[in-house]
C-alpha cells in the first residue's frame, strides 16, 4: 500500500479490509474497527460469523470485544458462508460483520461490513469507519451497558430453505450426480446439504473445516481444481460445483472436465433468466458475451468497477435483478444483493434441468471470446504507473471507469491496481486465442518495465 507522508492509508479495498493477523490485524487493531464498526452502525445488535481460516477465532474475538464495548450485542452465527450471514441480516434487518479473506491464501484474514439491507457498506460508509478508527471517537457506555453475546445456529438452515424455494420446483427428480469442492472453506456443509436436499447425488471432496485450506488454495481457479477437473474427466458426473473460503463465488467444471470461466456463466444465467428491458450490472473486466446476449434478448448493460460492493448498490440503483462479475461471483436481486455462490449453483442446475441440456451444450450457444489474466507484483503509485501506460499507448481509446480499459485492434486489456492484494491485475480480451495472447504480453511487458 503506497501513503503519501501525511496521509492515513486507506483500510477498506474491494472487499473489506484484508490483512495478515498479528501484522496488519493486530487484536488493537481488529477491537479498534470493531468500535468503529458498531458505532457508525448505531444498532442495538449485530449479527457476526466466519469462514474456517485458522485465525478466525483470533481475529473475531479482538471485533467482538470492540463491539461489545460500544453497549452493543453480539449474535454469534459460527462458521457460515458469507451470503447465508447476508440473508441473516436481510431478514432481521440487523448490520453484520464477517471474518474472512476471502480467495485469499490462509495466511490472510479480513473484516467485511455488512449494511442492515445485507448488502455490504458502500465506500463512503467505509471511509466513516475509517474516519472513526482514525479518530478514536467511539461510543462508549457503563459496565452496566457493556454488550452481551449470543449464539444462533439456524441462519445456514434459513438460508438454504430461501434457495431451496427458488428452485427445487425445477430440479427435484433429477438425480443430477454432482461432484462438489467447497475447499475446506465456509460452506464445507451448506453446500453438500443443498445440493442433497435438491435431490442430487453427491460426491464430495474437500468437505471438511480446514483453516490452513491444505488441500487446495481457495482461489477456485483451475491450476487449483486438478482434483476435481480429474473427477470430473473419469466420473460419471453432469457437473463440478467449486467454491472459494467464504462461498460468495461458484466455479463449474462441465461433464466432460472442462472448467468454465465465469464470465460464461454470467452470460448463461443472463441468457436464461433475464427478459427484454432488463439491466444487467456487471463490472468493465467482464466479458463482452454478455452484451453478445443482452442485445439479443433486448436488455441493457450497465457497466461498473470492479467489486461486488459496487455491482450490488448499481443493481439496486437502477432496479436490475441480475449482475455478477468474471471471477463466479453473481448477484440475484431478487434473492439478495450480494455475490451468493449455493444460488448461482442452484440456478445453474435449473437451467440445465428447464432445458434438458448439459452445461456443455447450453456453453456451446454462447460466442466464446479468448480471455487471459495474470498479475504483476506492484506496491508502488498507481497514477504514476497509469501515466507510464497512457504514455505508452498515445491515441488508443480508454475507459478510466476502474483503472485503465484500453481498446485496440481485435480486444481489449484492463490494468488495474489489486483492492485486496498488493498486486497490478491484467486482463486481456479478444476474439481469438493469438491475439488475446499479443495483448496480453504487451501490456504486462508495459507494466514490468515500470516497476523493474
Amino acid at each position: 500500500m503506497s501513503v503519501k507522508p501525511g496521509e492515513r492509508p486507506r483500510l477498506f479495498g474491494t472487499n473489506g479490509i484484508r490483512g495478515r493477523p498479528n501484522e496488519l490485524l493486530t487484536p488493537d487493531f481488529c477491537l479498534s474497527i470493531g468500535k468503529a464498526a458498531a458505532t457508525r452502525f448505531g444498532a442495538p445488535e449485530i449479527a457476526i460469523g466466519r469462514d474456517t481460516r485458522r485465525s478466525g477465532d483470533f481475529v473475531l474475538s479482538s471485533v467482538a470485544a470492540g463491539v461489545l464495548s460500544t453497549g452493543t450485542n453480539l449474535i454469534d452465527l459460527g462458521i457460515l458462508p458469507t451470503p447465508a450471514l447476508q440473508y441473516y441480516c436481510k431478514t432481521r434487518k440487523i448490520p453484520g460483520i464477517v471474518i474472512t479473506a476471502s480467495h485469499n491464501p490462509p495466511e490472510f484474514n479480513g473484516i467485511k461490513c455488512i449494511d442492515s439491507d445485507g448488502t455490504e457498506l458502500s465506500a463512503r460508509e467505509e471511509e466513516e469507519i475509517e474516519k472513526i478508527h482514525y479518530s478514536g471517537n467511539f461510543r462508549s457506555v457503563d459496565w452496566k451497558l457493556i454488550g452481551t453475546f449470543s449464539k444462533d445456529d439456524t441462519a445456514v438452515t434459513s438460508y438454504i430453505e430461501a434457495i431451496r424455494q427458488r428452485v427445487s420446483g425445477t430440479i427435484t427428480g433429477k438425480s443430477y450426480r454432482i461432484a462438489v469442492d467447497p475447499a475446506c472453506g465456509a460452506a464445507y456443509a451448506s453446500t453438500p446439504r443443498l445440493l442433497s436436499e435438491l435431490g442430487c447425488r453427491i460426491t464430495s471432496i474437500n468437505c471438511y473445516p480446514d483453516g490452513l485450506f491444505t488441500s487446495r488454495n481457495p482461489e477456485p481457479r483451475p491450476e487449483n481444481l486438478g482434483i476435481l477437473i480429474s473427477m470430473m474427466k473419469e466420473g460419471d458426473f453432469d457437473l463440478g460445483i467449486a467454491h472459494d473460503g467464504d462461498a460468495d463465488r461458484a466455479a463449474f467444471v462441465d461433464e466432460n472436465g472442462d472448467f468454465v470461466e465465469g464470465d460464461r456463466i454470467l452470460t448463461l444465467l443472463v441468457k436464461h433468466l433475464s427478459r427484454k428491458g432488463d439491466v444487467i450490472v456487471t463490472p468493465v473486466s467482464t466479458s463482452d458475451s454478455v452484451d453478445d446476449v443482452a442485445g439479443e434478448i433486448g436488455a441493457r448493460v450497465l457497466r461498473t468497477r470492479i467489486g461486488a460492493p459496487v455491482v450490488a448498490r448499481s443493481m439496486i440503483d437502477n432496479r436490475a435483478t441480475l449482475g455478477g462479475e468474471e471471477n463466479g461471483g453473481v448477484i440475484f436481486g431478487d434473492h439478495q444483493y450480494c455475490r451468493d455462490g449455493a444460488m448461482t449453483a442452484a440456478y445453474v442446475l435449473s437451467i440445465m434441468s428447464t432445458t434438458g441440456k448439459t452445461l456443455s451444450s447450453l456453453l456451446s450457444e454462447i460466442k466464446k471470446y479468448s480471455i487471459r489474466k495474470g498479475s504483476v507484483h506492484f506496491t508502488g503509485d498507481w497514477n504514476e504507473l497509469s501515466g507510464h501506460i497512457e504514455r505508452s499507448m498515445p491515441g488508443s481509446r480508454i475507459d478510466r471507469t476502474d483503472g485503465l480499459k484500453i481498446f485496440g485492434d481485435g480486444g481489449w486489456a484492463l490494468i488495474r491496481k489489486s483492492g485486496t492484494e498488493p498486486i497490478v491485475r491484467i486482463y486481456a480480451h479478444a476474439e481469438n486465442e493469438r491475439d488475446c495472447t499479443a495483448i496480453f504480453g504487451k501490456f504486462r511487458k508495459i507494466v514490468e518495465e515500470f516497476t523493474s
